[in-house]
């Protein structure tokens, strides 16, 4: 029998904030133990220092061994590779980021975001280039890739077009002041959700915790939410395809609150 949706996956962006210690976890945790407890808690995570800077190898390792079996991890691609006027020089960025010790992850490595800045506009031949420096496989492992753009350029089917021979993922921006392009470019879906607030127990209403739960879930079965906006046309087929969705930014304090009750809504939903 077909598989009728793929599996979503929910969390947050890192797991060092001082602010999440003693509300999402525990007081008198050791701060080595927090990713152990975040990642029994959440279903992926999202790692932005690899944004900023290489990691150890050995610390890919170490997070690889701290978390459970099935835990996926997803991987910002670093900035050295986006911030830049050439998309077609950044290669050796590339190469030197999965020669890091990512592939430690080993099989809890997720998609990797690639995140270009605001003032980063879309030129076709320049992008095609970049897409053409991403690795599909190393070592026998498959890389997903996803790109996170910024700039009102992109909302051209073009660049939905572009993705989509490359088989690779746009982020849809969700409660952000960014564009939102939720066309399904991949084989899965990746999604950011920005807009917790102070003021709501859980970052969010209940409501648009239910909106985002259901939403997930369309994505999870290759169905694109109606309230979700798109750019080109709607894929050939209908497919599962698995979900990545973090809370990220926004009133980060609540963003934990948000993605665990993100995780019950879907699991009631699966219900």
């Amino acid at each position: 029998m077909p598989k009728k949706k793929g599996r979503i996956r929910i969390g947050v962006g890192g797991w060092t904030f001082e602010p999440w210690r003693g509300s999402f976890y525990p007081e008198g945790l050791p701060q080595k133990r927090e990713l152990e407890y975040a990642s029994r808690k959440l279903t992926s995570i999202e790692i932005n220092g690899t944004y900023y800077g290489s990691q150890k190898p050995e610390s890919f390792a170490k997070w690889y061994e701290e978390t459970p079996d099935d835990f996926v991890f997803s991987v910002k691609g670093p900035r050295f590779a986006t911030n830049r006027s050439a998309l077609s020089e950044a290669g050796p960025s590339i190469e030197r980021f999965f020669k890091s010790g990512v592939l430690r992850l080993k099989e809890k490595l997720g998609p990797i975001n690639w995140q270009f800045l605001p003032t980063k506009k879309f030129d076709p031949a320049d992008f095609e280039a970049f897409l053409k420096l991403l690795p599909k496989k190393i070592g026998g492992q498959t890389i997903q890739h996803a790109v996170e753009v910024r700039h009102e350029s992109f909302c051209t089917p073009d660049f939905v077009d572009l993705l989509t021979s490359y088989g690779v993922a746009v982020v849809i921006a969700g409660d952000s002041g960014f564009p939102q392009i939720a066309d399904l470019t991949a084989p899965f879906a990746y999604v950011r959700i920005m807009g917790t607030r102070e003021d709501a127990k859980c970052g969010y209403t209940p409501k648009e915790i239910s909106q985002w739960a259901k939403r997930a879930q369309e994505l999870s079965m290759g169905k694109i939410p109606a309230d979700l906006r798109t750019i080109g046309s709607p894929p050939k087929r209908q497919e599962p395809r698995d979900v990545f969705l973090y809370v990220i930014s926004g009133y980060k304090p609540k963003n934990p609150a948000a993605a665990l009750a993100l995780i019950e809504q879907v699991t009631k939903l699966d219900g």
